[in-house]
């Protein structure tokens, strides 16, 4: 059995994360196994509980239970969720203490409807951080421009937050300001900081996709060779902002108070095309104090054949050079950027919503039994 998930850590300081979870893997004791295997962290969304709740019985018995004592379709999908993330923070809770709060986080996503209502992302966040309260919980937040106040603000009080659904440098930069504004709002008022942890998600995978599909309706013979790179080299120079922002004396005052760095998180790392090798975007962004999370696809490719090596830092000014180039083909990357935050709030929010009509048929056959 390949120890390549153990080397990420233990040579590169890379954690990798399952972006999986489901009842079976707590009840049937698979998810221990994933965490022997070297896996330091669990992601959620709503399509990943979508999946698993329709896909499966596990979850009948609990929701039966819970609609026949008269809770309503959504608090009950939420018993559903806030239950398998108990269980999940449970088998890392060994982890998250060994690490000192390093990894051994569970991350949980606010309702995907509010993505664009600040406010209520923050009340959402707030209730959910409440109704968990575990010390590795993470609450996920889209990086949204309304969810940029909702994230300085859970920092503020001290939350650990995953902010998900990255999709470009000048957003990603935004994110990072609001982790540092919270701590200093929070240092100012005396208050401790050493325990607050947070990624940044960058997604990766889908990056390529659309531009690739840019690239392609472009069609000369130029425009085909940058397939397959916009995602890594924008991943890297998304990498150099982060050793820049948490460096100097803004990010020292903290530090020296205890403060950890927001690590940046490589989301939808599976490979999409075909054409491409399966372990690329684990391969090309292994780098210290990074987060990777894998489906269990990945995982498995990983372990089998993946490359343990640091990659993040390699071929920068090539990578500087590809990202820019893609404006000589007709691609603008705040467009693409733009185009991708939609589509994945929305993918999300269908997810929600679609499982939100199942449960709802399937309370109605409840009752009627």
């Amino acid at each position: 059995m390949s120890n390549n998930l153990l080397r990420l850590f233990d040579e590169q300081g890379q954690s990798p994360w399952l972006d999986n979870l489901q009842r079976g893997y707590i009840t049937s004791g698979h998810l221990n196994a994933v965490i022997d295997s070297g896996i330091r962290g669990l992601t959620s969304n709503p399509t990943i509980f979508q999946k698993a709740i329709q896909g499966s019985t596990d979850y009948d018995e609990q929701f039966a239970r819970v609609t026949s004592a008269g809770v309503g379709v959504e608090d009950a999908y939420w018993d559903l969720v806030t239950t398998d993330i108990d269980g999940a923070l449970a088998a890392f809770e060994p982890l998250y203490d060994s690490s000192n709060g390093l990894d051994g986080f569970v991350s949980v996503e606010v309702d995907p409807s509010l993505a664009t209502d600040g406010v209520a992302t923050l009340s959402a966040a707030e209730k959910l951080h409440e109704r968990i309260s575990r010390p590795n919980v993470m609450i996920k937040i889209p990086a949204t421009i309304e969810g940029i106040p909702a994230i300085e603000s859970m920092i503020a009080q001290g939350c650990n937050i995953n902010v998900t659904l990255i999709f470009s440098l000048e957003r990603y930069q935004d994110v990072m300001n609001a982790y540092i504004s919270g701590l200093e709002t929070r240092l100012a008022q005396k208050l401790p900081i050493s325990t607050i942890s947070s990624v940044a998600s960058f997604f990766i995978s889908r990056v390529d996709t659309e531009i690739d599909r840019r690239l392609e309706a472009h069609g000369t013979a130029d425009a085909l060779l940058l397939r397959g790179t916009a995602a890594i080299s924008q991943a890297r120079l998304a990498y150099q902002l982060f050793e820049q922002t948490f460096s100097g004396p803004r990010w020292i005052k903290l530090a020296q108070a205890g403060a950890q760095v927001q690590r940046p998180l490589w989301a939808s790392t599976s490979t999409k095309n075909v054409a491409y090798p399966d372990t690329m975007y684990v391969d090309q962004l292994i780098g210290p104090h990074t987060v990777n999370t894998l489906p269990e696809s990945t995982v498995t490719a990983f372990g089998d054949h993946g490359t343990v090596e640091c990659t993040i830092t390699s071929d920068l000014e090539g990578a500087r050079q590809r990202w820019h180039a893609l404006s000589d083909y007709g691609i603008q990357v705040g467009d693409v950027a733009n185009v991708l935050e939609q589509e994945g709030v929305l993918s999300f929010r269908n997810s929600f919503n679609d499982l939100m009509a199942a449960l709802s048929t399937k309370s109605s056959q409840i009752k009627d039994e």
